[in-house]
């Protein structure tokens, strides 16, 4: 992909400058439809599945994703970007932290 448009650039910007998570809904909510915003949550949850080795027919099961849509995620899963290794590695850190000083 050619992250190099303006647009990509102003989008890509738009994330990085999201301070709490209030922000980011009222961003997201702003951007998307209530069904895109859905979509976009399975398919992270599908991701968070596939690296607990769970089956596709129970991840279907639990989202309601396709058969071929969890297959694409796997693919990115375990693609070059890294962009759901990056996060689940960011948010398994960020939630370790605050479950210690609860």
């Amino acid at each position: 992909m050619n992250w190099k448009t303006p647009q990509k650039k102003q989008l890509v910007d738009a994330v990085l400058a999201l301070q709490t998570r209030q922000e980011a809904q009222r961003f997201l909510r702003d951007l998307m439809t209530e069904t895109e915003i859905i979509e976009f949550a399975n398919r992270l949850e599908a991701a968070s599945l596939l690296t607990q080795n769970v089956s596709y027919s129970r991840i279907q099961k639990k989202t309601g994703l396709s058969a071929t849509t969890i297959a694409r995620v796997s693919k990115w899963l375990g693609g070059t970007e890294g962009g759901y290794k990056t996060i689940f590695s960011r948010l398994h850190h960020h939630n370790s932290f605050f479950e210690k000083r609860s």
